[in-house]
């Protein structure tokens, strides 16, 4: 016989089975992050290289920005934000710039992520992730140009003092650069070497990005797909 009545025992059935897909789902959404986030970190490091003919030397081409990105565009813009979050925190034992690079790094990876996935997820469809990587890339460039304005520049003469510091850096963006001076330096460098460098990396990252996104979407689908269509009311992309 029942201690209480069947429709008791049917709601706390329901909801302990409800407790435990919501868990499941949690944990397969941070396992996602976590596996993006650890990609991410991977592409910071490897592969990482200059472009000495084009570009000074100390701007270097990295991929770190992808996952972050397909991650934002799947997983949503929190999620992207949080990778690249997760990304700077792993960096930063690894820092060879008191960590002011890797605070740029995430400030240009933040706006990047967040214009991107929150165009992306108010249109999900080709043309919507076309126009997202694209305003995802002005932001990529407008904030690359703010931070190095705004700090970096500034920090990197100081930093680097005893090795020249601004003489330095100056002589460095000479070798693509001729005419650069202390008294142009700034624009010179922020629009012939920061603007340009950090333009081509956001177009090669957003090629990638439109050509990979259905494989890794289809991967990630799985489970948490289905619960996040359901809380949105959204159809995956056919990006």
């Amino acid at each position: 016989m029942l201690k209480y009545p069947l429709n008791v025992h049917l709601g706390v059935f329901y909801m302990e089975n409800k407790m435990k897909n919501k868990n499941k789902k949690t944990i397969d959404y941070m396992t996602k992050i976590a596996i993006l986030a650890a990609l991410s970190s991977i592409l910071y490091f490897i592969p990482k290289f200059p472009l000495p003919f084009l570009f000074p030397s100390f701007l270097e081409i990295q991929f770190s920005n992808l996952p972050a990105i397909l991650g934002g565009f799947i997983l949503g813009p929190f999620a992207g934000g949080l990778i690249v979050a997760i990304r700077t925190l792993i960096k930063l034992p690894f820092s060879s710039t008191a960590c002011v690079g890797e605070l740029a790094d995430f400030l240009i990876g933040v706006a990047t992520v967040l214009t991107s996935s929150i165009i992306y997820k108010k249109i999900k469809t080709k043309k919507g992730g076309a126009i997202a990587l694209i305003f995802g890339s002005i932001a990529w460039v407008l904030m690359a140009i703010i931070t190095n304005y705004a700090f970096l520049i500034d920090f990197y003469a100081k930093f680097y003092a005893d090795a020249g510091g601004m003489a330095m850096i100056i002589e460095v963006c000479k070798k693509v650069l001729p005419s650069i001076n202390e008294n142009n330096f700034m624009r010179l460098y922020l629009f012939g070497a920061v603007l340009p460098f950090n333009l081509l990396l956001s177009i090669l990252v957003s090629i990638v990005t439109f050509m990979v996104y259905k494989r890794i979407s289809d991967l990630f689908k799985k489970e948490l797909f289905k619960t996040r269509k359901e809380d949105s009311g959204e159809n995956s992309s056919n990006m």
